[in-house]
């Protein structure tokens, strides 16, 4: 059985990136440097000879997507820490060009397995046993080889089947020699490559070794997967395995086994019985749920990493890449949301400063024109037609043009949100990631849990101190429309924020919207009624109405009534 963790004080990661002690390591060993920098540039060479060639001879149109193809060969033979540069600066539109990201996007994370003698050492060394105390039985071959370690599967003592994660030999010292040439060539040769240098390429490689540090921590990754795993606790639909700690090291992760169906394996989860719509559903509300409400997500989620289970469950493994949102990034992120659905582009721009894809001091009023231009073009004549890898693909062009930098998390988190749409495309090629996810969206900006998520909606619903109808039947009709939403909780939280003294605008506004323009709108309330009146039960409703006037004392009341006839 699986001990507990150890405790967080005693949990010391093996070792933090660190720019300067990398170079210390480097400069201490300066034959190592040279062979692995002889090793780099030289397969580097050719790409750079002939994209500068096409430069000089006016051929970049003629060969850029055989350029493009050449540097995702050429990453994959330097191996694993070039891997994940490939990766990652395929989720950076604003650094580099259309086509090389269509390219880099391919880059596969599986590499040769390495060989199992190194890897049952590894075991033994890390746990501190003879293998065969560790585990019953293992199996001979490894399952699953990727860039940074291999998979197998396992017994343990107790009876329970396990994937054994063990990590690839000298990983750590290859990437360190790796990420300090990394940082000389940025440095060096950042003009000669095809990126938009608007600022500082040492921050992204910086970006880049703090993740991928905490990706080859084991212990780390551990810990993510219990913290995920407490956040989906009470979602029935969620599966995520159980960490066995004692048999779990920097080096070696032991976890419960998974049994289920990769998710591009169309035909063996149509066979199983599982309903393909219900686990895109699925995937789709717990990506949002981990942006959105928790703020914790899964920045990985590609086809070895997600499962659909004979149950019905989505099931996650691999937790190494991870990242955490702050709470007025994630009110912000729901926001714009609905400003892109409402084509609101000024409101927009104004969500990209405060996200920090525009500094403070940009004039955001040439690129609202840009944004329209772009954005309409890819959400199309309605928002059915939405669909994330053509905003992200048009989005490219924008970025490259104008002064926008994709910050570290939003890196993690479009790559998290294509790589799902993809994967939802696999079950169902008339996916659209709108129809689940802004109901969603609506539904949390409605509820409205927070103060802050409060004045987000307000922020939503009233446009140059008008109240904007259509903007609240549309949210009601779309939070509605996935079938699951009970308006009748979140008409009483509204109920409660109006009667309080913090809802004192939006009652005051509300009187000005009823009354504005010198009309009753009673055509615009009697729609909205139309829409959550058969929601509304008698008995229900005065239930909710009774329940929330019984949370004002008669002294909150009189408060309540005095202030709003000041």
């Amino acid at each position: 059985m699986s001990q507990p963790p150890p405790a967080e004080s005693d949990y010391t990661p093996r070792q933090r990136y660190n720019p300067q002690a990398i170079a210390q390591y480097c400069r201490r060993r300066p034959w190592q440097v040279i062979a692995r920098a002889i090793v780099v540039f030289s397969l580097l060479a050719g790409f750079l000879l002939g994209f500068l060639g096409d430069r000089l001879f006016r051929q970049v149109d003629t060969n850029k997507l055989k350029r493009a193809a050449q540097l995702r060969n050429l990453l994959t033979c330097l191996g694993p820490t070039f891997i994940k540069v490939g990766q990652a600066l395929s989720t950076r539109p604003d650094l580099v060009q259309q086509d090389f990201l269509d390219e880099l996007i391919k880059l596969q994370d599986q590499l040769p397995p390495f060989d199992n003698a190194l890897a049952f050492a590894t075991i033994e060394r890390e746990l501190d046993r003879p293998i065969d105390e560790v585990y019953r039985e293992i199996g001979p071959n490894p399952i699953a080889a990727a860039s940074l370690g291999q998979v197998y599967k396992a017994t343990l003592p107790s009876g329970e089947q396990v994937a054994v994660k063990v990590q690839r030999p000298n990983l750590l010292p290859t990437i360190q020699l790796d990420l300090f040439l990394l940082r000389w060539a940025v440095t060096w040769l950042g003009p000669l490559l095809p990126l938009n240098l608007g600022h500082n390429l040492t921050l992204i490689v910086d970006e880049f070794g703090t993740k991928l540090y905490e990706e080859i921590d084991y212990l780390h990754e551990a810990r993510n997967a219990e913290r995920f795993a407490t956040n989906f606790r009470n979602d029935p639909s969620v599966k995520v395995p159980a960490i066995y700690w004692r048999y779990t090291g920097h080096r070696v992760l032991t976890l419960e086994w998974i049994d289920g169906f990769k998710l591009t394996d169309t035909d063996a989860v149509k066979a199983a019985g599982i309903d393909p719509d219900e686990v895109i559903r699925v995937g789709v509300i717990s990506g949002l749920r981990q942006l959105l409400e928790f703020g914790f997500f899964h920045a990985d989620p590609h086809p070895g990493n997600l499962f659909a289970m004979a149950d019905g469950r989505m099931a996650y493994i691999d937790f190494g890449m991870m990242d955490q949102l702050e709470v007025e990034t994630k009110e912000t992120i729901a926001t714009s949301i609905v400003h892109l659905i409402n084509r609101d582009y000024y409101a927009l721009a104004d969500d990209f400063n405060q996200l920090g894809f525009l500094t403070p001091e940009t004039d955001i009023t040439p690129i609202i024109p840009a944004l329209e231009r772009v954005l309409g073009n890819a959400m199309g004549e309605s928002v059915g037609e939405f669909n994330f890898k053509t905003i992200t693909d048009e989005f490219s062009d924008l970025m490259y043009e104008y002064p926008f930098r994709v910050p570290a998390k939003f890196s993690l988190i479009i790559r998290s949100l294509v790589t799902q749409e993809g994967l939802a495309l696999t079950l169902n090629p008339n996916f659209k990631i709108v129809e689940i996810g802004y109901p969603y969206v609506a539904q949390r900006l409605l509820q409205g849990e927070s103060p802050q998520m409060r004045r987000r909606l307000l922020d939503v619903l009233f446009q140059d101190d008008q109240f904007q109808w259509e903007r609240l039947e549309n949210m009601i009709a779309i939070a509605q429309s996935d079938g699951s939403f009970d308006l009748l909780p979140t008409a009483q939280m509204g109920l409660q924020y109006l009667l309080s003294a913090e809802g004192r605008y939006l009652r005051n506004q509300l009187l000005l919207a009823l009354t504005e323009n010198d009309r009753l709108h009673t055509q615009e309330v009697q729609r909205i009624w139309e829409l959550v009146k058969g929601e509304f039960e008698p008995n229900r409703l005065w239930n909710a109405a009774w329940t929330t006037l019984q949370g004002f004392s008669s002294t909150q009341v009189a408060t309540l009534i005095g202030r709003d006839s000041q």
